[in-house]
Protein backbone atom coordinates (compact mmCIF):
# COMPACT_ATOMS: atom_id res chain seq x y z
CA UNK A 1 0.00 0.00 0.00
CA UNK A 2 1.35 3.84 -0.95
CA UNK A 3 -0.48 5.41 1.37
CA UNK A 4 -3.96 6.85 2.46
CA UNK A 5 -6.58 8.93 0.80
CA UNK A 6 -8.97 10.68 2.19
CA UNK A 7 -11.68 11.28 -0.10
CA UNK A 8 -14.25 14.23 0.85
CA UNK A 9 -17.70 14.88 -1.35
CA UNK A 10 -19.75 18.39 -1.82
CA UNK A 11 -22.65 19.40 -0.37
CA UNK A 12 -25.34 17.88 -1.72
CA UNK A 13 -23.34 15.13 -2.80
CA UNK A 14 -22.92 12.10 -1.17
CA UNK A 15 -19.38 9.51 -0.81
CA UNK A 16 -20.43 7.68 -3.98
CA UNK A 17 -20.91 11.00 -6.09
CA UNK A 18 -18.69 10.82 -9.36
CA UNK A 19 -15.47 12.78 -9.34
CA UNK A 20 -14.44 11.08 -5.73
CA UNK A 21 -15.90 7.65 -6.90
CA UNK A 22 -13.59 7.78 -10.00
CA UNK A 23 -10.55 9.35 -7.69
CA UNK A 24 -11.22 6.82 -5.46
CA UNK A 25 -11.00 3.77 -7.55
CA UNK A 26 -8.34 5.34 -9.92
CA UNK A 27 -6.09 5.53 -6.32
CA UNK A 28 -6.41 2.01 -5.28
CA UNK A 29 -5.57 0.59 -8.81
CA UNK A 30 -2.37 2.23 -7.88
CA UNK A 31 -2.46 0.59 -4.33
CA UNK A 32 -3.33 3.21 -2.28
CA UNK A 33 -6.20 2.82 0.68
CA UNK A 34 -9.31 5.23 0.43
CA UNK A 35 -12.16 6.22 2.41
CA UNK A 36 -14.89 8.44 1.72
CA UNK A 37 -16.85 9.81 4.69
CA UNK A 38 -19.71 10.38 4.68
CA UNK A 39 -21.03 14.37 5.05
CA UNK A 40 -24.67 14.01 4.55
CA UNK A 41 -25.81 14.35 8.05
CA UNK A 42 -23.91 17.35 8.89
CA UNK A 43 -24.92 18.74 5.22
CA UNK A 44 -28.15 18.84 6.74
CA UNK A 45 -27.29 21.90 8.79
CA UNK A 46 -26.69 24.02 6.02
CA UNK A 47 -23.72 25.21 4.16
CA UNK A 48 -22.34 27.36 7.03
CA UNK A 49 -23.82 24.92 9.92
CA UNK A 50 -22.15 21.88 7.99
CA UNK A 51 -18.29 22.80 8.16
CA UNK A 52 -17.37 22.04 11.68
CA UNK A 53 -19.30 19.32 11.97
CA UNK A 54 -17.50 18.21 8.74
CA UNK A 55 -14.01 19.11 9.95
CA UNK A 56 -14.40 16.87 12.76
CA UNK A 57 -15.52 14.16 11.05
CA UNK A 58 -12.93 14.84 8.80
CA UNK A 59 -10.47 15.21 11.68
CA UNK A 60 -11.41 11.94 13.31
CA UNK A 61 -10.56 10.00 10.62
CA UNK A 62 -7.33 11.54 10.27
CA UNK A 63 -6.55 10.85 13.82
CA UNK A 64 -7.14 7.64 12.97
CA UNK A 65 -4.55 6.85 11.34
CA UNK A 66 -0.80 5.99 11.17
CA UNK A 67 0.46 7.97 9.28
CA UNK A 68 -0.73 11.61 7.80
CA UNK A 69 -3.12 10.96 4.63
CA UNK A 70 -3.75 12.82 1.07
CA UNK A 71 -6.68 14.86 1.54
CA UNK A 72 -8.98 15.26 -1.59
CA UNK A 73 -12.02 17.65 -1.96
CA UNK A 74 -14.61 18.95 -3.91
CA UNK A 75 -16.67 21.79 -3.51
CA UNK A 76 -17.67 21.91 0.90
CA UNK A 77 -15.30 18.92 0.74
CA UNK A 78 -12.03 20.70 -0.63
CA UNK A 79 -13.20 23.79 1.70
CA UNK A 80 -13.05 21.68 4.93
CA UNK A 81 -9.64 19.33 3.77
CA UNK A 82 -8.23 23.07 3.08
CA UNK A 83 -9.16 23.83 6.98
CA UNK A 84 -8.56 20.49 8.43
CA UNK A 85 -4.84 20.70 6.86
CA UNK A 86 -4.15 23.50 9.08
CA UNK A 87 -4.99 21.36 12.46
CA UNK A 88 -3.04 17.71 11.72
CA UNK A 89 -0.09 16.57 9.30
CA UNK A 90 -1.66 15.58 5.71
CA UNK A 91 0.98 14.64 2.87
CA UNK A 92 -0.76 16.17 0.02
CA UNK A 93 -3.84 18.33 -0.88
CA UNK A 94 -5.71 17.67 -4.24
CA UNK A 95 -8.97 20.20 -4.33
CA UNK A 96 -11.62 20.94 -6.25
CA UNK A 97 -14.10 23.55 -7.46
CA UNK A 98 -12.95 25.22 -3.96
CA UNK A 99 -15.17 27.96 -2.86
CA UNK A 100 -12.77 30.91 -0.95
CA UNK A 101 -15.49 31.43 1.58
CA UNK A 102 -18.83 30.10 3.14
CA UNK A 103 -21.22 32.76 3.67
CA UNK A 104 -22.58 32.93 7.78
CA UNK A 105 -18.67 30.82 8.32
CA UNK A 106 -16.20 32.92 9.80
CA UNK A 107 -13.19 31.29 8.62
CA UNK A 108 -12.34 31.85 5.17
CA UNK A 109 -10.50 28.86 2.88
CA UNK A 110 -6.57 28.32 3.80
CA UNK A 111 -4.49 25.65 3.85
CA UNK A 112 -1.07 24.52 4.45
CA UNK A 113 1.79 25.36 2.38
CA UNK A 114 4.00 23.18 3.77
CA UNK A 115 2.67 19.89 1.87
CA UNK A 116 1.84 19.33 -2.20
CA UNK A 117 -1.07 20.92 -3.39
CA UNK A 118 -3.22 21.09 -6.32
CA UNK A 119 -6.05 23.31 -7.07
CA UNK A 120 -8.58 22.78 -9.85
CA UNK A 121 -11.31 24.93 -10.58
CA UNK A 122 -13.75 25.87 -13.97
CA UNK A 123 -14.01 28.53 -15.92
CA UNK A 124 -17.28 28.95 -16.00
CA UNK A 125 -17.98 27.96 -12.04
CA UNK A 126 -20.90 29.60 -11.18
CA UNK A 127 -21.46 28.75 -7.16
CA UNK A 128 -17.59 29.56 -6.63
CA UNK A 129 -16.41 32.17 -8.23
CA UNK A 130 -12.94 31.86 -10.44
CA UNK A 131 -11.41 35.10 -9.50
CA UNK A 132 -11.08 34.22 -5.89
CA UNK A 133 -9.77 31.05 -6.12
CA UNK A 134 -7.33 32.35 -8.55
CA UNK A 135 -6.22 34.98 -6.50
CA UNK A 136 -5.89 33.07 -3.64
CA UNK A 137 -3.24 30.69 -5.46
CA UNK A 138 -1.46 33.63 -7.01
CA UNK A 139 -0.72 34.88 -3.87
CA UNK A 140 0.57 31.51 -2.09
CA UNK A 141 2.09 30.35 -5.63
CA UNK A 142 0.01 26.84 -5.86
CA UNK A 143 -0.66 25.41 -8.93
CA UNK A 144 -3.98 25.84 -10.19
CA UNK A 145 -5.30 24.07 -13.30
CA UNK A 146 -8.25 25.65 -14.85
CA UNK A 147 -10.08 23.60 -17.20
CA UNK A 148 -13.48 24.60 -19.21
CA UNK A 149 -16.17 23.63 -17.10
CA UNK A 150 -18.97 24.81 -14.69
CA UNK A 151 -18.65 24.26 -10.97
CA UNK A 152 -19.82 20.26 -11.24
CA UNK A 153 -16.71 19.87 -13.39
CA UNK A 154 -18.49 16.76 -14.56
CA UNK A 155 -17.16 16.94 -18.09
CA UNK A 156 -13.74 17.24 -17.12
CA UNK A 157 -13.29 13.65 -14.67
CA UNK A 158 -11.10 12.20 -16.83
CA UNK A 159 -8.75 15.04 -17.30
CA UNK A 160 -8.91 15.54 -13.85
CA UNK A 161 -8.11 11.76 -12.91
CA UNK A 162 -5.47 12.10 -15.41
CA UNK A 163 -3.69 15.26 -13.17
CA UNK A 164 -4.52 12.80 -10.14
CA UNK A 165 -2.69 10.26 -11.28
CA UNK A 166 0.01 12.66 -11.99
CA UNK A 167 -0.28 13.54 -8.28
CA UNK A 168 0.07 10.26 -7.20
CA UNK A 169 2.65 9.39 -9.01
CA UNK A 170 5.00 12.75 -7.69
CA UNK A 171 3.90 11.46 -4.03
CA UNK A 172 5.05 8.09 -4.67
CA UNK A 173 8.32 8.91 -5.32
CA UNK A 174 8.79 12.20 -2.63
CA UNK A 175 10.99 10.93 0.31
Amino acid sequence: MRGQIILSHGSDSGPDATKVSALAALAESLGWSTQRPDYREDDSHGHAGSVAPRIARLRAAIGALDAPPVLVGSSMGAFVSGLASLEQPVAGLFLLATPAAIPGYEVAFDLRLDVPTVLIHGWRDELCPLDDMYEFAGRRQLPLLILDDDHRLGASVDAISRQFRLFLDQLAVTP
